[in-house]
């Protein structure tokens, strides 16, 4: 089920609603965990089962962690006495780790493992494993892995207190509106809001200008600049002209997308009383990698950094083990977003590049040039980056960039296929989101006060893409996959 369907916006989303503000306080959780479990099971039931696993293991790891055993009482003496840890304590952090760990890596990887394995096999003449088994990937799973995680973690360090309700636990780690695609909300963010939150019209208001111009992003510019998409990356002749306006739309459409996800996710929270942390801020905008990744993905971004970087030294053993602290780091989120030799050097090259920045005081090389150029300077890094993030696979990849640069020939069917990328309507949306990205305001923070005529718009924006919705037939979203 996804955010911008009829099935989740005339039919859930109402019900859930209705119930929840109908139910006693003291039973808002539950029926939030099971409305919760109920959306991220539509699609296959079996999915639930693994996230209730997930849930359990880790729910029991932070109450052993925080009473040090399975004595059901606040411990005598606060985690963060004196930072020593029992070896029960550490076993269940390590348990806790390891579980989310393997059922992450079984579930995303074990198809790319397998297809690895045949290829070195047929390239050295043995036989295969060939296709034994493959595996569905659970929507989701890269992200509540991580929420769930970060819950013993903070406890185990002594920036959290272990909940000692289930409910309130499972309500946490399921909870629909970040559930498939984020923000990864960190327990030490909604730990207070978990006890008590405030219901008010403001923040209800907020939550449906946050739905409105996020549905608004996905329909009326994701959408359409996906539809270039398809067409460009699935060109047999494409021209140079084509090649940069195909991953350019890419960059919209992914940006769009995702970021249009978040803002129904933070919507969705502020009308149930969460207050979730921003996850974009104008990412396009950045003037070097290290500044795109301080503004692209935020939730992902600072969760690497405190819970991977910063346990592996960070910058604290010196400038080598920096570089290699960092260039790991981007790896492996490059390997988070996909089982794919892509997908890795997508996070090498960002990996390369701030580890580069980081010689020059996290300054870009062309620091000194023009703000404008610094900007259109990183965009384009972030474009090429994005040829390997969308590609299909590595050859494929490298067939673009080389349409980029007027490399392979261009037959007489261009000129048909310029008749569908260039039509007036997708070069209407072009231009819109190109204005959007660089010149609209974030939508945290145009939606701080709803006035009148800011509600007008929202509701204006709302209906139409409604109405535009009834007619896509065209309409995913790039990061359940992930």
């Amino acid at each position: 089920m996804v955010f911008s369907s009829h099935l989740f916006l005339f039919y859930f989303l109402p019900a859930a609603l209705l119930l929840y503000y109908l139910m006693p306080r003291r039973a808002k959780h539950g029926l939030l965990t099971l409305v919760s479990y109920v959306f991220y099971g539509w699609a296959n039931p079996l999915f639930m089962v693994l996230m209730l696993v997930s849930t359990f293991v880790d729910y029991v790891a932070g109450l052993v962690i925080a009473c040090n055993g399975f004595r059901w009482h606040r411990p005598e003496r606060p985690l963060d006495a004196d930072g020593i840890r029992t070896r029960l304590q550490r076993s269940a952090l390590v348990v806790s780790i390891c579980s989310n760990l393997s059922l992450l890596g079984f579930f995303k990887y074990f198809n790319f493992a397998v297809g690895n394995i045949d290829a070195l096999a047929q390239w050295l003449g043995w036989p295969g494993l060939g296709v034994i088994l493959r595996v569905t990937l659970p929507l989701g799973i890269s992200f509540y892995t991580f929420q769930s995680m970060s819950y013993t973690i903070d406890v185990y360090r002594g920036q959290a207190k272990a909940l000692l309700n289930f409910t309130d636990f499972a309500c946490f780690v399921s909870m629909f509106p970040q559930l498939v695609a984020g923000p990864i909300i960190r327990f030490s963010e909604v730990a207070d809001q978990l006890q008590s939150r405030t219901y008010t019209v403001q923040k209800f208001a907020r939550g449906v200008a946050f739905i409105s111009l996020g549905l608004a992003k996905k329909i009326l510019l994701a959408n359409p600049c996906g539809k270039i998409v398809e067409v460009a990356f699935h060109a047999d002749t494409l021209g140079v002209l084509d090649a940069w306006y195909g991953i350019v739309a890419y960059a919209f459409q992914i940006y769009f997308d995702f970021s249009a996800y978040s803002d129904m996710a933070i919507g969705l929270g502020l009308m149930l009383g969460f207050v979730f942390p921003k996850n974009f801020d104008s990412p396009y905008c950045a003037q070097s990698i290290t500044e795109f990744w301080r503004r692209w993905h935020i939730s992902l971004s600072s969760w690497l950094r405190d819970y991977l970087y910063i346990p592996l030294g960070g910058n604290r053993l010196g400038p080598v083990r920096t570089y290699v602290n960092l260039a790991l780091v981007m790896l492996l989120g490059g390997l988070w977003h996909g089982a794919s030799w892509n997908f890795v050097i997508w996070g090498g090259i960002h990996g390369a590049l701030l580890g580069a920045e980081r010689i020059g005081g996290k300054q870009s090389f062309y620091h000194r040039l023009p703000r404008v150029l610094r900007v259109a300077i990183t965009f384009l890094i972030v474009l090429i980056a994005w040829v390997f993030f969308r590609a299909p696979d590595l050859p494929s990849a490298l067939q673009y960039l080389g349409r980029m640069l007027g490399f392979g020939a261009v037959t007489i069917n261009a000129d048909l296929l310029g008749g569908i990328l260039y039509q007036p309507y997708y070069l209407g949306v072009f231009g819109l989101a190109a204005a959007v990205t660089w010149l609209a305001p974030q939508t945290w923070d145009w939606s701080r006060v709803i006035t009148w005529p800011k509600a007008v718009v929202v509701l204006v924006l709302l209906g139409l893409s409604l109405a535009v919705l009834a007619t896509q037939a065209y309409n995913p979203f790039i990061y359940f996959i992930f």
